[in-house]
């Protein structure tokens, strides 16, 4: 049976609430009636934050993370390793950070390998990363992709279009266990494993 509303004014804001991942349409009505108990300024304040993220939000010309310039902070910090690039997705490149114990930088690739998702190489930051290693200043890549079928996948393919280079391709160690996100794993272990990580080779997706 579907849901009532006394006002076509809140279905709206339900549908499009509801719209977004995981929130259910209980919650969405749970969320736009919280919305109407809170002052205008509130919701005025919450929806232009949105618009902005949504407008004026930036990627980094160099590594491609979310920033407010052209270049975000890590990439425009000079204390920051060059050399050590770690390559991972939005979401991990906030977990390592908060480690504080990578004092590198970082390139996002956008996604992992899938095709049950129609997601391909091509849809990747893959050959951006290829041509800041061809510059010559990158001496070593670190593979810190979930450790997935799907990430394991992505690593392979990128030691493959890397494995002409004369640049060290390692892979953080697998204190993360099989399966799980990086993004969810404690700061101790997820540093650990950056700190303890291991030579990638053929072998590194079974290990």
């Amino acid at each position: 049976m579907n849901q009532r509303y006394p006002s076509a004014l809140l279905e709206n804001a339900v549908n499009e609430l509801a719209s977004l991942p995981g929130v259910g349409r209980k919650t969405a009505l749970r969320l736009a009636l919280y919305m109407l108990r809170r002052d205008v300024g509130y919701t005025e304040n919450f929806a232009a934050a949105l618009v902005a993220l949504r407008r004026d939000v930036k990627y980094c010309k160099v590594c491609h993370n979310i920033c407010d310039d052209e270049v975000c902070s890590v990439c425009a910090n000079p204390s920051r390793d060059h050399s050590l690039v770690c390559v991972e997705n939005i979401k991990e490149v906030m977990a390592i950070e908060n480690t504080g114990q990578f004092r590198g930088v970082y390139h996002v690739l956008g996604g992992i390998i899938s095709p049950m998702d129609g997601i391909g190489p091509g849809d990747l930051r893959i050959d951006s990363l290829v041509r800041r290693v061809a510059e010559g200043e990158v001496k070593e890549i670190i593979l810190a992709l979930s450790t997935t079928m799907e990430g394991d996948t992505t690593n392979f393919f990128i030691y493959r279009k890397l494995s002409g280079y004369d640049v060290r391709i390692s892979v953080i160690a697998r204190g993360v266990s099989i399966g799980d996100e990086i993004e969810y794993a404690d700061e101790i272990t997820l540093g650990r494993s950056i700190i303890n990580r291991t030579e990638f080779n053929l072998t590194s997706s079974n290990s």
